[in-house]
């Protein structure tokens, strides 16, 4: 948890609101790719990308 409060000082400080999204957007892939692994739904996300 303590890596979060550490970017989001970094944000913060350095003015750099812009890049919260792009962070958003990888965690929701990268969240995506683990809960679908091994699962039905994998041929329908590989398509997609």
């Amino acid at each position: 948890m303590s890596f979060l409060t550490e970017i989001w000082a970094f944000f913060r400080e350095r003015k750099k609101y812009w890049l919260v999204p792009i962070f958003l957007m990888i965690a929701l892939l990268g969240g995506l790719v683990v809960y679908t692994q091994g699962s039905a739904v994998t041929p329908l996300i590989y398509t997609l990308f």
